[in-house]
């Protein structure tokens, strides 16, 4: 293993084949080249992290996800997850639209036309085509169908109406995939059967990204709204079959990524204090050393920090493993959830705390806005907002309790 070390020996790196290694070895070429640079301006802009994304494509690991049949690395989902680690501890905006990239290419590949397949491996592998997700609408309750129409045409095309309100990694890039309702195939018996995914070009006439984002952290994600008026897509775009689609693993992908986002953001919060307590941080008195990283209570905190972040790593990690199991046909979906669910949760704590005690190793010196430490706090809880992880501890709870399955769907 030749990865770069994480927080020393305490993050062990897991077990990847050569190829998924080197494609490693080239996003961290990257990340110290010009994503880690570059986080805390395009934290300050709030808008689409264009050139760390450009070093996304120039790097490759835009192929993780094509399978090898397809000319890709066929990647495993341990090697995703680790990507969206690395890229998270230095900036968790690009990894987020790293993160829906991977998950989409990942999908796509499973429930769209076999036709679609080549001209997809093309677009990324000759392209460096980076995709975009708009799913999220208004609606106040998951039981709402979506709002958006995708209404097909005689060739076999769509003509997409409607507008979402989350659109991570849709402001840039190269297509949308969104997802909207065949009314022609609606029942209430069965609303799934009508979900239509669509691939929409960038520039496409009708459809406006409305850069209308503006959070308290994820703001390089550029994630605002996007509508579609009358957006005409040919029947070679159609991303998705009936009946196909969602997964039942997609749910449970979708917090496995989260889990590492959150993990990242740790780790790079702790690596970011670590030169600041050595050149900056003052010891407290009491401790009777000259420099505070040998203050026994900086080291303990931090210690304490580098621990819980290496046990949700590890839990993280594990989540790939058994991803890559459940689409092999080896585990239940049960045996996939619930060690997910207790990643998430250990993450969004392990990620939170180093986010927020960063702070207080570093001492009242880093607060100073200009330093733009606070971004790793605010990007963690905004986050770690996204879906409330005492969901995940009540569905462990009852699982263990009771026998329980989650059953498959967006958040369960």
């Amino acid at each position: 293993m030749t990865l770069r070390p994480m927080l020393g020996s305490a993050i062990t790196p897991p077990l990847l084949t050569p190829a998924e290694e080197q494609a490693l070895e080239r996003l961290d070429e990257a990340i110290d080249d010009v994503v880690a640079p570059l986080a805390a301006e395009h934290d300050a802009d709030g808008r689409y992290p264009t050139r760390a994304i450009t070093a996304l494509k120039d790097s490759g690991i835009l192929a993780l996800a094509i399978p090898a049949d397809h000319g890709g690395i066929g990647a495993s989902h341990v090697a995703s997850l680790q990507a969206q680690v690395r890229l998270a501890a230095a900036d968790s905006a690009v990894a987020q639209v790293y993160k829906v990239h991977d998950e989409l290419m990942r999908e796509v590949f499973t429930f769209c036309p076999d036709e679609l397949k080549p001209r997809l491996a093309s677009l990324v592998l000759d392209d460096s085509a980076i995709l975009g997700l708009a799913v999220a609408e208004a609606g106040r309750t998951v039981a709402e169908p979506l709002s958006t129409i995708a209404t097909e045409q005689p060739d076999g095309g769509y003509v997409i109406n409607g507008e979402k309100i989350y659109t991570t990694g849709a402001a840039e890039a190269d297509y949308v995939a969104v997802w909207g309702i065949d009314m022609a195939r609606f029942t209430p018996d069965n609303p799934f059967f009508a979900l239509q995914l669509n691939l929409v070009a960038r520039d496409t006439p009708g459809m406006t990204v409305h850069r209308d984002w503006d959070a308290l952290g994820q703001r390089a994600t550029d994630s605002g709204a996007i509508s579609f008026n009358d957006v005409t897509v040919g029947p070679e775009w159609r991303a998705s079959l009936p009946g196909m689609a969602p997964l039942p693993q997609s749910g449970v992908r979708f917090e496995a990524g989260f889990a590492a986002l959150n993990v990242g953001i740790g780790i790079g919060a702790l690596e970011a204090a670590i030169p600041f307590v050595n050149e900056q941080s003052r010891p407290w008195p009491s401790a009777g050393v000259d420099n505070a990283a040998d203050d026994p209570m900086i080291q303990r905190a931090s210690g304490e920090m580098a621990a819980d972040l290496a046990a949700a790593h590890a839990l993280t990690m594990r989540c790939g493993e058994l991803i890559d199991s459940f689409e092999r046909g080896e585990i239940s979906r049960t045996d996939l959830a619930i060690p997910v669910y207790a990643a998430r949760s250990a993450a969004d704590r392990a990620g939170l705390a180093a986010a927020q005690g960063a702070h207080a190793l570093m001492g009242t010196r880093s607060a100073r806005r200009p330093l733009g430490f606070d971004r790793w706090w605010r990007n963690a809880r905004t986050l770690t907002l996204h879906d409330p992880v005492e969901w995940k501890h009540a569905e462990i709870g009852r699982h263990i309790l009771t026998g329980w399955d989650p059953p498959p769907g967006i958040y369960t």
